[in-house]
């Protein structure tokens, strides 16, 4: 059996211990906290939930949160990261710990007080983000499991983007949403562009959307591609004429909304996926 000796208290139900391997932990259960003080052994009978972060700045800031935040959001948002690295197939940032408590516990509180949040980008999220957005309907279930508040759909759609968020390493959350809008400002324009809409359960249509978002992802983060291929340029301005008119008119829009400059690199590749996703669409048809 593992033993742990206490390493600061959190509150009553929380403590910060360390394992006889004097790795830092976080331990929940009930009275655990109580008249504990630091180098105290912790009663190991009353360990419900044990909890390791990597990042000792993370840890810290948790500590703070959880001193005001009922535990069970630790719980929940660290069953709802733990499935979304499954199904991600990569670890996120350990700043959603902190996003994703304050946030689920306001959002459960607001909802007690009838106040009911609208996500208006829900439909682009559970479209864009279909791994995050299934994640963040098992959080739902899961709140409303261990707190008996039924949480709309609405609320995946927030859930979902904090998973975005950690999943790119945004310093800034309101990256994520200018992301998927800009994602939706492209597809509305080569859409309106080639008068065709595209079968969003198409694998290519799949495809464009990824491809998008890293677009979107390297222009939030300035990490926009700006080699100097002359040879292909020129190929793709002859050969996907069309195309290569799509993506000046995004950059033209991305000029327009964000005062940022699309590179040449980042155009052909655009012209590319553009291409890619209006002949498969023919093809379909």
């Amino acid at each position: 059996m593992s033993r742990w000796t206490v390493k600061s208290v959190i509150n009553n139900n929380v403590v910060s211990a360390r394992n006889e391997r004097n790795q830092e932990r976080i331990l929940t259960g009930r009275g655990i906290g109580f008249r504990a003080k630091p180098g105290d052994e912790v009663d190991a009978s009353r360990v419900e939930k044990e909890f390791f972060l990597k990042s000792k700045n993370i840890s810290g800031k948790l500590y703070a949160l959880l001193a005001q935040t009922p535990e069970v959001y630790m719980e929940i948002t660290d069953a709802i990261v733990k499935k979304a690295e499954e199904a991600l197939g990569k670890e996120l940032n350990e700043t959603i710990y902190l996003n994703l408590i304050d946030h689920l516990s306001f959002a459960v509180s607001r909802m007690k007080q009838g106040m009911n949040f609208k996500n208006v980008l829900l439909w682009e999220i559970r479209n864009f983000y279909p791994k995050e957005y299934e994640t963040a309907l098992y959080g739902l279930a899961l709140i409303e499991e261990k707190t008996g508040e039924k949480l709309p759909e609405d609320e995946a759609g927030s859930i979902a983007m904090h998973i975005v968020n950690a999943e790119f390493d945004y310093e800034n959350a309101n990256d994520a949403v200018r992301m998927t809008e800009l994602v939706h400002k492209i597809i509305s324009v080569v859409r309106y562009q080639y008068h065709m809409n595209f079968n969003e359960e198409s694998l290519h249509f799949v495809r464009f959307v990824t491809h998008l978002k890293f677009f979107a992802q390297r222009l939030f983060q300035d990490k926009m591609l700006d080699g100097d291929d002359g040879e292909l340029s020129s190929l793709i301005r002859t050969q996907y004429a069309d195309s290569y008119a799509c993506a000046e008119k995004i950059a033209k829009l991305v000029w327009n909304d964000y005062q940022i400059a699309v590179p040449e690199e980042e155009l052909v590749y655009l012209a590319v996926y553009i291409r890619r996703i209006t002949a498969a669409n023919d093809d379909k048809e």
